[in-house]
């Protein structure tokens, strides 16, 4: 049977995190252990998923660096002092992630307890380029003009800032796994802004980075991006056990990319959960079928569950993949 399970799986689309979010912000949540538990239960106990993702954000680890920041309604993410300059990444704090970010890593401890074996932890953490496009932006941003100037005119800076997102991540992953998290996705979402050639000489290095400080660790990790057809295969050369693709290429020609002697995880097109059942289904049906009955095929989304999904959908798809995967395989 072809595991399932969500990005973004816990989240606005659930009423049960609406209401908790007209009490805390989201960054409370995160903040506060037991908070972020029970919204990373929420889809465990509702939808048959199979596995559990830790509710998180990618940027947590901005503030102990000294880019303090939040989430405006209906913007995302601003940070409030963005890097724009060499003296800006000279002036980030060390950060020692087990004490800075010791509530995320006790959230984890507090899951595996609650989850018993049910099914296994994903803990994440963001991409260098990922990272640095959030620091220099501010925010989220559509062409990412102010990271790649930076990146072209400052590239020694460029490097320096993207290296201690590295060392950075690296060790927070690991502090997640000694803490329990059975598995690790890297989210590169915003890789898919490089061509090849600047993915390789600005992005690749630094990521590939992590991947090799986390292969001794005994977990599988997953590298997943956003838009990355153009760069799948440099994508997959910088790590990663598991590759994570969009709906924007067919998931065989996907797979033959990044290698057999990679898992596959994707993908599909989020927005198919605002369709039809049948529509839906026949979405589905389609990764399957190009899938072939592959060993090494996690189903999931090509991103994350969109806010305005029905959660229906949601436990409808889970249990229809459950469903004809298993006939596949029998």
């Amino acid at each position: 049977m072809t595991p399932v399970w969500f990005m973004r799986q816990a989240g606005r689309y659930m009423s049960d995190y609406r209401a908790l979010r007209e009490r805390f912000s989201l960054l409370e949540i995160c903040r506060r252990p037991e908070l972020a538990v029970a919204v990373t239960l929420q889809p465990v106990d509702m939808i048959e998923v199979d596995a559990a993702i830790l509710f998180s954000d990618l940027l947590l680890p901005f503030t102990p660096l000294g880019l303090d920041f939040d989430f405006v309604k209906g913007e995302g993410p601003a940070v409030a002092n963005p890097i724009r300059s060499s003296a800006d990444v000279d002036r980030l704090r060390t950060v020692e992630p087990r004490e800075a970010l010791a509530h995320v890593l006790e959230t984890i401890r507090l899951l595996r307890r609650e989850l018993d074996g049910r099914v296994p932890l994903i803990g994440f953490g963001g991409a260098p380029f990922t990272l640095a496009a959030y620091a220099i932006e501010g925010g989220p941003s559509t062409n990412y003009a102010r990271t790649k100037a930076f990146m072209y005119s400052q590239p020694r800076a460029w490097h320096r800032l993207c290296d201690r997102f590295a060392c950075l991540i690296a060790d927070y992953m690991l502090a997640q796994i000694d803490a329990g998290a059975q598995a690790i996705q890297i989210f590169d979402s915003w890789a898919g802004a490089l061509n090849g050639g600047d993915y390789r000489e600005f992005a690749q290095p630094h990521t590939r980075a992590i991947f090799d400080r986390l292969a001794d660790a005994g977990v599988p990790v997953i590298h997943f991006g956003v838009g990355t057809t153009a760069i799948l295969r440099d994508l997959a050369a910088a790590g990663g056990d598991v590759i994570g693709v969009d709906w924007r290429l067919p998931i065989n020609e996907a797979w033959d990319r990044i290698g057999e002697d990679r898992a596959i995880q994707g993908n599909l097109d989020p927005t198919l959960l605002l369709a039809p059942v049948d529509r839906l289904f026949a979405g589905a049906d389609e990764v399957l079928r190009r899938v072939e009955g592959r060993p090494g095929h996690i189903f999931n989304l090509g991103h994350g569950v969109l806010p305005n999904t029905p959660l229906e959908r949601v436990q409808e798809l889970a249990r229809y993949v459950h469903r004809v995967s298993r006939q596949q395989h029998d």
